[in-house]
């Protein structure tokens, strides 16, 4: 059993910048594609991105290709999210996930098998 811990969230003004990072218990980590979802209320759980277990390869939403990227570091088992230029519509509650089933990239949450308690951002206009 994988148990995820994000943190890095909080209240920040838009156009300012956050890091999530999300670290795993498990120390087969390293061999797991690892995802970032959000979800705010009244609304389904939104993809945003995944990088493969050696991080040679990411993908994003169009809703934040270019603002966020997302990397990892398997020696500290941890994989993070760094926002710029946030917007108000990016306040939600973030969520790591982790696919212990294949090695590509994964964008369907129901493709992941562990998830993190979440962390909130606000971003204020």
């Amino acid at each position: 059993q994988v148990q995820l811990v994000e943190s890095g969230g909080g209240l920040v003004q838009a156009g300012g910048s956050l890091r999530l990072s999300c670290a795993a218990s498990e120390r087969t980590f390293s061999g797991y594609t690892m995802g970032w979802f959000r979800q705010s209320p009244g609304k389904e759980r939104e993809f945003l991105a995944t990088i493969t277990w050696s991080g040679a390869t990411t993908y994003y939403a169009d809703s934040v290709k270019g603002r966020f990227t997302i990397s990892r570091d398997n020696a500290k088992n941890t994989v993070y999210l760094q926002m710029n230029s946030l917007e108000p519509e990016d306040t939600a509650i973030y969520y790591c996930a982790a696919a212990s089933v294949g090695g590509g990239i994964r964008y369907r949450s129901y493709e992941y098998d562990y998830w993190g308690q979440g962390t909130q951002v606000t971003v204020s206009s």
